[in-house]
Formats: structure tokens, sequence, C-alpha cells
């Protein structure tokens, strides 16, 4: 009979590491969340990104005014800006090859999906890393309702949603110049409420959408300001947003912060998270008593989600449900480098090239592209999304072309497949792994199996 450690390693994790002894117990892999909500050492937060972003202004007029040096100061500028980036995704696959649980690091991962936001260029790359370590991972024990608010109000998801860019059509900014003024935007206010709080096909009308735009006015990023809130920008005057009015004062962020609070505290909303949440750990059609019973915690812990994280920890669908997932490209990257003994010190001083040829470019062929969800709703949770022929054979192929790369010498095939799947390989693996031509041969297979691939 598996182990409840291996089990939750396997689940709720990035899979078991030779390095690495996984919490006992379910309170165990609750509180084991804890090291995962510290900041990065090598981080990026908002203050920074500002800082650079002034600074390339600076630089800028600089070179409008051709100064000595200016053309080498911006490409210094520039690749500054690069490094930082690239430190933020080993970051990202070091703490997950680190964390003991894997928990906390696939709620990072988890959380940062249902807030998406889209890199693409340097800077939306840094506001979409200052996010996932200012915005979710404070928050993974704590309430959705400040999570939420972090994730809403932040400029990463202002950019994204087209929300800093919006203006109260009455607003004084509006008034004062009506040919620059943009109008409101519902794509922000309508991805609130169908993908971050109560769900599609829940109790809202449009017209909640367009009151809750009105009330997200203001809502804006400049570097050389400070906050997020220009009240100067906010339609005047009282909306109303699922029956409840919110405003009619001076415009204050509080009132965002009141509506956030009533939208995450909201039912549907509960039951949304319980499902998504059910989905993504457990099974892709989830039995219907464990998204009652996650519901249930939310709603009756006011949507305390370290709760949520012990009801899912202790859920007795973790063994019935075995293996109902398939592992996303990221899952089976970090779960690779944990089951050849890397550590965290390894990937962060993996060179540039290295971290491009071994993890950057399988991961969008596997088609998860670094930072490039399809769309507001993330990355999609079905086993078919990721059983595309291109995307099998890329985990065949890194299965077969990196391990030497990464580990030398290579384990015994024989102790890697216990090591890594402990007793939960098929007979179909045990007795091809020991007749292997090749210790990398055998490592591929595992690797390369069903067994490895799905959780």
């Amino acid at each position: 009979m598996t182990s409840y450690a291996h089990l939750a390693a396997l689940r709720l994790g990035y899979g078991l590491s030779p390095r690495l002894t996984p919490p006992a117990d379910p309170a165990g892999v609750a509180a084991a969340v804890a090291a995962a909500t510290a900041p990065d050492p090598q981080g990026v937060t908002l203050d920074q990104v500002r800082d650079w972003q002034k600074t390339a202004q600076l630089l800028k007029r600089d070179l409008r005014q051709d100064k000595p040096d200016a053309r080498k100061a911006d490409r210094s500028h520039r690749q500054a800006l690069r490094g930082a980036v690239t430190a933020a995704i080993r970051g990202r696959f070091a703490r997950a090859v680190d964390d003991p649980s894997g928990f906390g690091e696939r709620l990072v991962a988890f959380w940062a999906d249902h807030f998406t936001v889209r890199g693409g260029t340097v800077y939306l790359d840094l506001f979409g890393v200052s996010m996932v370590e200012e915005a979710i991972r404070p928050h993974l024990s704590g309430r959705f309702a400040d999570m939420m608010f972090a994730a809403e109000t932040h400029p990463a998801m202002l950019r994204f949603l087209d929300q800093a860019r919006a203006v109260g059509p009455n607003s004084v900014e509006a008034r004062k110049n009506p040919k620059r003024a943009t109008g409101l935007n519902e794509n922000h206010a309508r991805e609130m409420i169908e993908l971050h709080s109560l769900g599609v096909g829940a109790p809202y009308s449009q017209r909640d959408v367009e009151q809750l735009a009105e009330l997200l006015t203001g809502l804006t990023y400049n570097p050389r300001q400070p906050g997020v809130f220009r009240p100067s920008r906010a339609e005047p005057g009282a909306e109303t947003v699922l029956g409840r009015d919110y405003g009619g004062d001076k415009p204050s962020l509080d009132d965002i912060r009141a509506v956030i609070d009533a939208l995450a505290g909201h039912e549907a909303t509960a039951r949304h998270l319980a499902r998504k949440m059910a989905v993504h750990f457990i099974a892709d059609d989830p039995p219907a008593a464990l998204v009652d019973r996650l519901t249930g915690v939310f709603v009756d812990s006011g949507g305390d989600l370290g709760a949520m994280n012990l009801a899912l920890a202790e859920a007795p669908e973790l063994e019935t449900h075995f293996r109902a997932k398939m592992r996303q490209p990221f899952e089976f990257l970090a779960a690779s480098l944990r089951a050849l003994g890397l550590d965290g010190a390894r990937i962060r001083a993996m060179p540039g090239r290295d971290l491009q040829t071994v993890l950057l470019q399988p991961l969008a062929v596997m088609g998860q592209p670094w930072v490039g969800p399809p769309g507001p709703d993330g990355w999609p949770e079905e086993a078919a999304a990721w059983a595309s022929p291109q995307g099998l054979a890329m985990r065949i192929s890194w299965a077969m072309s990196h391990p030497e790369r990464l580990a030398a010498p290579l384990p015994d095939a024989r102790a890697f497949l216990r090591s890594t799947l402990a007793d939960t390989a098929s007979g179909s693996l045990e007795w091809a792994v020991p007749r292997a031509e090749s210790q990398a041969e055998g490592i591929a297979l595992v690797l390369a199996s069903a067994d490895f691939n799905r959780r």
C-alpha cells in the first residue's frame, strides 16, 4: 500500500526526490505550504520594476539627446532586465525542486494561473514575476479576499486586462481632457466576476459588469506616481453590484476593496473555487462529494485558503482517484528534475543557454510556453490538451536526451524507478526497466511512462 507521504508528494506536489523526505501526514503537508510564502531571494518587486522603468525613461531621453555612452548604458540596462527575468524563471524551477512537499509551489502555480496575466515583453514579464512574489505567495494560506485584492490591483493585471487605460466618462480627468479620455473597460470587471470569483453561469447580469467597470475606474499605473489609484480618473457617484451599493462619496480604493470582499465571500465563488481546485489537484471530472466538502470549508472558514489546503491534503480522493490527472509540461519538467536529484542551487547556477535548451524550449514545444497562456482563463486542465503527438514526442525526447546532461553519473535505473515512483509503478514498467540496455534507457522508460506522466 502506498504511504501517505508518497501519495501526497505525487498528487499534491511535484513528485518524489531522493534528496527530500516529504511530510508524513495531512497536517504536515498543509503546514509545509508556509515555506512557499516567503519571497524568493532572486525575485522581483514592483518597486524594482518602477525604478527600472524610470531609469529606462531617462535613458531614452539621453539617447534622444545623443549623450555620450547613452547607447552603452541602454544596452547594459536592457541586459540587466533580461537577467532579472531569467533569474526569476530559474527561481521558480529551483523552488519547485527544493520544496519537500511540493504542495506550496504547486499552489503558487495554481493561483498564478487562476489570476492569469501574460508576458511577452521584458516589462510584462517583470510585472508577472512581481505579481507572483507580492500578490500570490504571501496569501497561499491566508484569506482569498486578500489574494484577490492584491492580484486585481496589481499593475500586471491592470495592464493585461487594459484597466490601466480606463477613465470614468464623467471623471475629473475626462472633463478636463475629453479628447484623451478612453472611457470604460469591461474586460477587467467581467474577468473578475466570471473567472476570478463567481464563475460563468453565476447569478449576475450585464448591468453588474457595467457597474463594476465604473467602480474600477481610477485603477491605473504610472511608474512615476505612487500607488495604483487616481481619484481624478474615477467615475463619480455610487455603483450597484449584485444588489449592493459602493462609493458615492469621494472615490477611494476602499470601495474597490469592499466589492472584492463581497465577490470573494459569495457562495458562488466558494463553489467555483472548490471545483477548480478539485479539477486541478484531483480529477478532470472531480467527484461531487469532494466539491461539496471544499465548498463547505470555504464558506465555513470565510474563505480561508489554509483550511482549503488542509481539506485537500486530507481528501481520500487523493488515493481513490490516483493518476486521474496528467502532469502539465512545467510539472513534468519539475518532477523530472526532482527525480534526478537536482537541487535548487544547481538550477539557479544553470547557464542561460542550458536553461533555454533543457527547460524553456522543451516547455514551449510541449505546449506551455513560459508566461504565454492562451487567454485570461489560463492553461487548460483536461488531459487531452497536453496529450498532443508533438507534446508527447517532446516528453519522450527529453527523457532520452537530457538526464545524462543533468545527472552524471546517472543513478541505477532500478533504484531510480523505486525512488521516483515508490511502490506505484505498474507491472509492465517494473518488468521493462531492469531489462533496459543501459541506465540511460531505463531512466528514459521511467520518465516517459504513463506512470510518471500521470499523477
